[in-house]
């Protein structure tokens, strides 16, 4: 089995559009999280209960990419071809890798949602006729597919809709692959775009967004806040990235899915348990049934010194995912730095796994872990250690980042700092 390391990664989210700009925000604080009372497709009021989303701003989609593929592409496809192309470029990717052995494995949702609802609003009208590019727009995995013809990369393509987890499972996915030899190297994320009217009012038919922002383990939490964006890695095996003096940012050394089997949007503490310890067995090769109690597995358990928490600010899945690090970590849960970036980025849906994974290995990069801003009293029947004052200076061994999604599908990955 080859280990797998972070050689290069970009973003584009409402909090930044490369690397540098997001992580500024993210340690200083700045929420992208902001009012808003129209959209382009819906410029009259909206009537919506809540009045703030997470939108990327003052991306100009002409200043990074030719007339042809703005013509052919939505702006989720746009936000991950920006964001392949920093990690690409940062990891020198195209000069090092062989295309056949390479793969381009992201993870998106809905895809491409605002020019799917535009044509079919002209549709049902006008009847007017479509634009005949709407199902090239549309399609889940045209991100992927530009990215690859964007970076001349034959190997597989394939893109995973797995709600909320669909970034996270596609970084660990291509983990997989890396580690097992099927490819050496992969372009690794997620991307969504899904701000229409229509996206916004079955939310808020749901009722399980926050009427201001969102307030991760808050006691006053209502609610999740909705975002947009891309966040892509480069991975590779750690002997090629050491031949040629590649930077390094992290090691993945684990990932874990599971499946609540309960309900479709009621998520299950088994599910999520499941999902963080076999992403920890997976670390140490061993069968997540039976590595439990083990010394190799309990010293695992010690080394975990951040959780980036799926964290959503509705009062179902943070007390879930509470009871699920309890479940599996015991006594030491209340003494594990937890945080969620939400409320600075927003929920992306698709990319929301991504952008929190980019924000993981920051934090074991630069050695401060955090703070989930906004929330200030964080509920006491959660027990746990919610970083919510100024980030938090650490050195984690092992920190893991977990999505939990809609569907009860649960994915987690399990990253080191560099080697």
């Amino acid at each position: 089995m080859h280990r797998v390391v972070v050689t290069g990664f970009g973003c584009v989210t409402p909090i930044g559009s490369t690397v540098d700009t997001f992580r500024d925000a993210l340690f200083s604080g700045i929420t992208g999280i902001r009012p808003f009372d129209s959209l382009a497709d819906q410029p009259a009021p909206l009537g919506l209960r809540f009045t703030h989303i997470a939108q990327v701003l003052n991306f100009d989609p002409a200043a990074h990419l030719p007339s042809g593929i703005l013509g052919a592409s939505d702006r989720t496809a746009q936000f991950a071809l920006v964001a392949a192309r920093q990690a690409a470029q940062q990891s020198q990717f195209t000069q090092h890798h062989a295309s056949h052995r390479t793969a381009v494995i992201f993870g998106c949702s809905t895809g491409g949602r605002l020019s799917e609802e535009a044509e079919i609003a002209k549709l049902y009208t006008r009847n007017a006729r479509l634009h005949p590019l709407t199902v090239i727009r549309s399609m889940a995995n045209a991100g992927a597919s530009h990215v690859s013809i964007d970076l001349g990369i034959t190997g597989p393509v394939l893109t995973l809709s797995t709600a909320c987890s669909s970034g996270t499972h596609a970084i660990g996915m291509a983990f997989h692959m890396i580690r097992f030899g099927m490819v050496d190297a992969a372009i690794a994320g997620g991307h969504e775009a899904p701000l229409s009217f229509a996206f916004l009012r079955g939310w808020d038919s749901m009722r399980v967004v926050s009427t201001a922002g969102c307030r991760p383990f808050s006691a006053d939490r209502d609610g999740m806040t909705l975002g947009e964006g891309a966040a892509m890695l480069t991975l590779e095996t750690l002997s090629a990235a050491q031949a040629r003096n590649a930077p390094i940012f992290a090691e993945i050394v684990g990932f874990g899915m599971s499946a609540d089997a309960t309900h479709i949007t009621n998520p299950a503490v088994s599910g999520a348990a499941s999902a963080m310890r076999a992403a920890l067995a997976d670390s140490i090769g061993a069968d997540p049934a039976t590595a439990a109690g083990t010394p190799a597995f309990e010293a695992l358990l010690d080394e975990v010194g951040y959780i980036n928490a799926h964290g959503t600010g509705t009062q179902a899945n943070d007390a879930t995912e509470a009871a699920a690090i309890h479940d599996l970590f015991g006594p030491r849960a209340p003494h594990i730095p937890i945080s969620s970036t939400k409320p600075l980025h927003g929920h992306s849906i698709g990319a929301t796994g991504a952008i929190e994974a980019l924000a993981t290995i920051l934090a074991l990069q630069t050695g401060q872990l955090p703070a989930t801003y906004g929330t200030t009293t964080v509920d006491p029947t959660l027990n746990l250690d919610v970083i919510t004052g100024p980030n938090r200076s650490a050195t984690p061994k092992l920190a893991l980042s977990n999505s939990l999604a809609f569907g009860g599908i649960n994915a987690v990955l399990a990253l080191r700092p560099a080697p």
